[in-house]
């Protein structure tokens, strides 16, 4: 892959209001998740946003994060370190495919240059949030950390009504149709008639 040069007019203005996007709290916040769901073997990144890129870079860590979110078998048998490129964005590309088949929207995902070029970080940070979110909503006993880290998801609430309910709430005739409690004719003209505004003081 070629090495770009520096951006200029346009491309540099979108580039640096994507730059501002990225949170260096939630760095901080996502780099304590995913060394404590998948233990310190996976190493700690330099401070910043560069060091943040390359400790996750290779797609190893985001591999051992989505195993360790798995009970059952692992969606990614063959995790291993490459200075390749190509090895290197493949493998970001499995962990996008099983964070998919987790749960993660389409939304939320990032592309693997947004990771691999360090084009959109932000991006890589809301993906990373959203399947944090996702594994405390599970609450299946794979989620390791702090529970506080991230918001939980709604869950559908469904209800199930008895037919007898069901009746007795076709009967009952809701505000939202309006009333007619109070209601008056007075003062009201023909239809069709303009209003006559008359003035009976002298």
């Amino acid at each position: 892959m070629a090495n770009k040069g520096p951006s200029y007019g346009l491309s540099r203005e979108v580039q640096s209001k994507i730059d501002k996007k990225y949170d260096q709290d939630l760095e901080e916040r996502l780099t304590e998740w995913i060394i404590a769901q998948c233990d310190a073997g996976v190493g700690q990144p330099e401070a910043g946003k560069t060091g943040w890129q390359n400790w996750l870079k290779d797609g190893c860590v985001l591999c051992e994060l989505i195993n360790s979110l798995s009970s059952g078998n692992k969606p990614i048998r063959k995790i291993q370190s490459s200075g390749m490129a190509f090895k290197q964005m493949e493998q970001i590309s499995q962990f996008l495919n099983a964070a998919e088949k987790y749960g993660i929207t389409k939304t939320d995902m990032f592309q693997t240059v947004d990771l691999w070029e360090g084009k959109d970080l932000a991006a890589v940070q809301r993906t990373l949030m959203a399947l944090g979110s996702l594994a405390v909503t599970r609450d299946d006993g794979t989620y390791r950390g702090d529970p506080n880290w991230f918001h939980k998801k709604s869950v559908e609430n469904k209800r199930e009504f008895s037919e007898d309910q069901l009746n007795e709430g076709r009967s009952v005739i809701g505000l939202q149709m309006g009333t007619n409690k109070g209601a008056s004719q007075a003062g009201m003209t023909g239809y069709g008639r303009p209003r006559q505004i008359l003035n009976n003081n002298p």
